[in-house]
C-alpha cells in the first residue's frame, strides 16, 4: 500500500466534522491515558493486531496521539498519529457499522490538524487502503515510489 502527503498548512475546517458527528449522537476527542486498555482491546478485537500495536505507541505521545468516537459511552472509532514514526498519520479505523457517517472524515481532521498544532507543515499518511478518501477530505497526493515504505519487511502473524 502506497503512503499519501498531505499540506497541513491547507485543512479543511476541523469544527463542522465535529458538529457533524455530535448531530449523530457521536463525540469525536482526543482519548484519555486512563482509556489506554480499552481503546487498545477494541482495535485489537475489531480491527488489525499489528494497528493495536500502533495504537498502544500512540498512548505513549504527551498529549495521547489517538482520537476517539465515542457513541453512548462506547468506541466506534479511532484514529492515531505519530505511532508507527513521527509526522506519520495512522492507523485509523471506523466499525462497519458506522460507516458513512462521517466519523472517519472526523477523526482524520481531528488527527491533522493536532499535528499541525504541533508544528508541522506536512504529514504523511501511511500504508493507504482508499486513496480517494484522502484525496477528496484533504487534497492528499500518492508520494510515488512509496510501497511498501517503512512496513517492508515487517513480521509476520502467524497462527
Amino acid at each position: 500500500m502506497t503512503d499519501m502527503l498531505v499540506k497541513l498548512y491547507n485543512l479543511p475546517p476541523l469544527e463542522p466534522a465535529l458538529a457533524r458527528a455530535a448531530a449523530a449522537g457521536v463525540e469525536i476527542r482526543r482519548a484519555l491515558a486512563a482509556e489506554k486498555p480499552i481503546v487498545v482491546g477494541w482495535v485489537a478485537h475489531h480491527f488489525e493486531p499489528y494497528w493495536a500495536g500502533e495504537c498502544d505507541v500512540a498512548f505513549s505521545r504527551a498529549p495521547v496521539a489517538c482520537f476517539i468516537a465515542v457513541e453512548k459511552g462506547q468506541p466506534v472509532g479511532f484514529a492515531c498519529h505519530d505511532a508507527t514514526a513521527r509526522n506519520f498519520f495512522g492507523p485509523t479505523g471506523v466499525l462497519e457499522s458506522q460507516r458513512g457517517r462521517g466519523l472517519g472524515q472526523g477523526l482524520l481532521l481531528a488527527c491533522l490538524h493536532a499535528m499541525r498544532e504541533q508544528g508541522f507543515a506536512y504529514a504523511i499518511i501511511g500504508g493507504v487502503g482508499p486513496v480517494d478518501f484522502y484525496e477528496k477530505v484533504v487534497g492528499a497526493t500518492v508520494i510515488p515510489d512509496s510501497t511498501p515504505g517503512i512496513y517492508k519487511n515487517m513480521l509476520e502473524i502467524r497462527s
